[in-house]
């Protein structure tokens, strides 16, 4: 029996065994996994012997990044401590911390919203309630249009609306403005409703908190929904409904609103701009501040509201207007004629309340003269911002509101004088000035300051005049100008200069005034030293431009006065058509336009020749490259316009002639040891075009991905060339590993920033890279060096498109000048002032970038970073720098020369930088500066100055 059994299970377990044999078995997979991070928070937690520690740890967990896959297992952890922590501060930071953890991509946060919300019913402490409503806050914001999960967080916030803690409020109406619906859904929807707040009127439930007893809650009211509390006792109240006004206006202004006490209506952009205009005259100068800088903004209001800002009159209760016809009829029917014997018998019948005058009746009226006349400099400067703001977009605005500019020229403060002075400057276009207003204005010359009267200088560049005793009033005050002030000389000549070219027509009858010319007798000769002489000459030689008559009108000394001038001072004086002479040029100076348009066919000429060099030979290329960079330099020279696009394509040209001169075939072809001569030569070559590289980066403006992709990729073989270099100099591997690695972690960084420009570098020596990448990670630093060499030189020659609209920073140094022969004496060991006067453009950002060089006989240089308050903006793309240097150095036996010039400083990423995590706010500590390269660019010529230290006297 036993061994029936025995054979009958054996049977069936043979069966099995087949039967599982004929099945494929299963391949297990494993999968390597980082260490859980919920798992050492937990443990973290769990050895924390205080609230003190565990709140240390939190704060420790916070400043690291946590990835979207660990994010749920981390909220668990988190909630899990929250519901057995006794502590509210640290249950505060949890709170905290699952807020911003909701932030993470990929993360779905709907499924805490339970949990947060458990938590609301059991929480006793107001801070850490307000904290999980902000929570549920991020939480919502990020939810779809899920009607459901909004309405439930609606609820949670209109239940807790009764919270004695005004923070806990601020949450709930903020959770209401947030999600909360615009429109109050019709009642059916409330029948069938999840939780039964469908039918709630948000809006009205956060109206009824406009006059909660704390600012605070009336100011979180306010934001959550826009209201009309302008007169709230509370000043910041009243700044957020300013604000809230305003943005309505935006996004309906064409929305037709009632005027109480009346039948009339108005836009509503219109009624917001009366609204606002009221709160110039607030009684908090922040207020005031606030709604000028406000209206300026208001650019679609109507005109004749507009112009009402500028009259003090109060305008009617915006009743409509009888005519004068329905008046007389009414007079007539009802026999009520004035008979004159009774005082204000003709009086209206209608009292008018002034407490129900709205406020576009006394607010818009006379806004701007308030304003202008406020007792706080600041509400001035914001009044006389909105005025050129709006100005500019209302030319009949702009004549209107030119007075009261004029008049702010009086200002007894000097930051509102010099802004209303650039005010003006900006709606020029606008405006001719009469001979009362240009008389006002010239007497700002009288000025002290010399920032006030730079920036007059530049407003008489672009303004025009109505006469000519307009022009002879601004040249003699001109005149007078540089008589007190000789060091405004450059400043005056660029003004008359403008003058002159924007007034030829009223400069011609006084040309015979202006150059004491006779038609019959000869006059002396005037002084060609004298800066008031070349002032006119300035002035009249511009007008005679665009006025072809004006040069018969000239002596034979104006005529070499001009001869000498246009050599001296070419940027002020223009090439004239004289009797009898030829131009020296071949552009016509009456066709400006039709040269700019041919050099920029010229430069692209050039840049079309220069794409086929690669199928040339080493030496045609290397002289096509030559000619072209000498021809694109001599354009920049010749015309301005273009000289930063000219100036940009020679010096990326100059790079890749020095790059094919470096991986010429001697260099390459014979031992090191045999061509020290020529490798030195390839290595300086590196260098150089490594800082060409950066000043294409830093001194030119407007450059597109492309293009500074293409810099880049220069900078990039530039370093590859280094690398061979230094491979083929220095012995051992242990030197080169690090360097390799470093390169080609650049040719990755250099892969993540331009992978949009990919495209534009076909062929480059960046694409064969990334071909070999998997190849070149695993080779060994000699191999490196070989593939490296071979695909620098097999790289192709990238394209260069032309650019637009290209600035270069320049700096022009205007004292010292360096002419000086006298030596600027002072005693050893101390210190000596030396006057910086420098006018900068195109530089982005000066105040930070522009730093003074100051270098000694004995090679000792010392760096000054000037003040901001010592950089002025009196235009557009240009800056002022007038400044102080302090020198000092040891006696010496004779005067010697020191250089002062001033250079661009940068700072360029070379390397990938580790980011903050993107859901911490509480991340400690700077982005790691390994890989980035700072240095400084020279950018203006070096001016020498004698100084002669002198021994201490005993």
């Amino acid at each position: 029996m036993a061994a029936h059994l025995k054979k009958r299970v054996y049977e069936e377990f043979s069966k099995v065994v087949q039967q599982h044999s004929h099945e494929e078995t299963p391949t297990k997979k494993l999968r390597l996994s980082k260490p859980s991070k919920s798992a050492a928070l937990h443990i973290d937690l769990c050895k924390a012997s205080s609230p003190t520690d565990a709140l240390q740890y939190l704060l420790q967990f916070a400043r690291k990044p946590v990835e979207a896959d660990s994010v749920e297992g981390v909220v668990r952890i988190l909630l899990e401590h929250y519901y057995k922590e006794t502590d509210s501060s640290v249950r505060l930071k949890i709170a905290s911390l699952l807020g911003l953890l909701s932030k993470t991509q990929g993360f779905s946060s709907d499924c805490i919203i339970d949990d947060v919300i458990n938590t609301l019913n059991s929480e006793k402490s107001h801070q850490v309630l307000a904290q999980l409503l902000d929570t549920l806050l991020v939480i919502g914001t990020q939810l779809p249009d899920g009607v459901s999960v909004r309405l439930r967080l609606i609820d949670v916030a209109c239940k807790h609306l009764a919270d004695t803690y005004f923070g806990v409020r601020n949450k709930c109406l903020q959770l209401l403005g947030c999600l909360g619906p615009v429109d109050k859904p019709p009642a059916s929807e409330s029948q069938g409703g999840a939780v039964g707040v469908a039918s709630r009127d948000v809006q009205g439930i956060i109206s009824d908190y406009f006059g909660d007893q704390d600012p605070r809650v009336r100011t979180a009211a306010i934001k959550a929904m826009a209201c009309k509390l302008l007169s709230d006792d509370y000043q910041q109240v009243r700044s957020v409904a300013v604000q809230m006004v305003w943005v309505l206006s935006q996004l309906y202004p064409e929305s037709i609103v009632p005027i109480p006490s009346s039948n009339e209506e108005i836009r509503l952009v219109d009624d917001s701009f009366g609204k606002i205009s009221h709160m110039v005259s607030d009684g908090s100068w922040v207020v005031r501040v606030q709604a000028a800088k406000i209206l300026g903004s208001m650019q679609q209001v109507s005109p004749h509201f507009l112009e009402q800002t500028l009259d003090k009159k109060l305008m009617s209760d915006l009743r409509r207007k009888r005519t004068a016809h329905e008046r007389a009829k009414e007079l007539y029917s009802s026999g009520e004629f004035s008979s004159g014997r009774k005082w204000a018998d003709d009086a209206p019948k209608e009292k008018v309340d002034t407490t129900a005058v709205n406020l576009m009746d006394s607010g818009a009226c006379g806004a701007f003269v308030h304003g202008l006349e406020d007792e706080m400099y600041e509400v001035r400067i914001a009044a006389v911002e909105a005025l050129c703001a709006l100005a500019q977009s209302s030319p009949s605005f702009a004549e209107k509101c030119l007075d009261f500019l004029v008049d702010m020229f009086n200002d007894e403060i000097e930051e509102v004088r010099l802004q209303s002075i650039h005010v003006l400057r900006q709606i020029s276009t606008h405006i001719t000035l009469r001979e009362d207003q240009l008389d006002t204005v010239l007497a700002v010359l009288e000025d002290s300051s010399r920032d006030i009267r730079e920036a007059l200088h530049e407003l008489l560049c672009c303004t025009n005049v109505s006469t000519k005793e307009c022009i002879q009033l601004a040249l003699l005050e001109l005149l007078k100008n540089l008589a007190k002030y000789p060091t405004d000389r450059n400043s005056i000549w660029k003004c008359v200069k403008f003058l002159g070219t924007r007034h030829p027509t009223l400069v011609l009858p006084i040309v015979p005034e202006l150059l004491n010319t006779h038609p019959y007798f000869d006059t002396p000769e005037p002084d060609m030293d004298d800066p008031a002489y070349i002032a006119v000459l300035v002035l009249v030689f511009n007008a005679a431009q665009s006025c072809p008559t004006m040069t018969a009108l000239f002596s034979d000394h104006t005529l070499r006065h001009y001869a000498y001038l246009r050599d001296s001072l070419s940027h002020l004086v223009p090439q004239l058509r004289l009797p009898g002479r030829k131009l020296t040029c071949g552009a016509e100076p009456s066709g400006p336009a039709s040269s700019v348009e041919s050099a920029q066919r010229f430069l692209k000429e050039s840049l079309s020749r220069v794409c086929g060099l690669q199928h040339l030979d080493t030496r045609g290329a290397q002289a096509l490259l030559q000619f072209t960079i000498r021809d694109l330099q001599s354009l920049g020279d010749l015309q301005m316009e273009l000289a930063g696009a000219a100036d940009f394509c020679a010096t990326y040209l100059h790079c890749q002639l020095l790059l094919m001169k470096a991986l010429q075939e001697k260099l390459w072809s014979v031992a090191v040891p045999l061509y020290l001569k020529q490798n030195a030569m390839a290595t300086a070559a590196a260098k150089q075009i490594l800082e060409e590289t950066y000043k294409l980066e830093f001194l030119y403006g407007g450059l597109e991905s492309p293009l500074v992709a293409i810099i880049h990729h220069m900078r990039l073989q530039a370093k590859a060339l280094q690398l061979v270099l230094m491979a083929r100099t220095r012995k051992g591997v242990e030197p080169l590993l690090g360097v390799c690695e470093k390169f080609l972690q650049e040719v990755d960084t250099f892969q993540r920033l331009f992978i949009a420009e990919l495209p534009y570098l076909q062929d480059s020596f960046v694409e064969k890279l990334l071909e070999l990448m998997p190849r070149l990670v695993a080779s060994k630093p000699a191999d490196l060096m070989k593939i490296l060499q071979t695909t620098l030189r097999q790289s192709g020659f990238l394209q260069l498109k032309l650019p637009e609209q290209i600035h270069r920073a320049t700096a022009t140094i205007i004292e010292p000048t360096g002419e000086s022969d006298n030596p600027l004496r002072f005693t050893s060991g101390l210190v000596v002032a030396l006057d910086i006067d420098a006018t900068l453009e195109h530089v982005q950002d000066p105040q930070t970038t522009v730093k003074v060089q100051v270098l000694y006989p004995d090679g000792h240089s010392h760096i000054i970073h000037p003040k901001p308050a010592d950089f002025r903006n009196p235009g557009p793309g240009r800056h002022r720098l007038i400044t102080q240097v302090y020198l000092s150095h040891s006696a010496w036996t004779e005067p010697c020369q020191i250089e002062v010039k001033l250079l661009l400083a940068y700072g360029s990423s070379s390397g990938p930088s580790s980011s903050r995590s993107p859901w911490s706010e509480n991340t400690e500590g700077l982005q790691s500066t390994e890989g980035a390269i700072e240095g400084t660019i020279p950018l203006s010529k070096a001016v020498k100055v004698f100084i002669m230290p002198k021994p201490a006297r005993r």
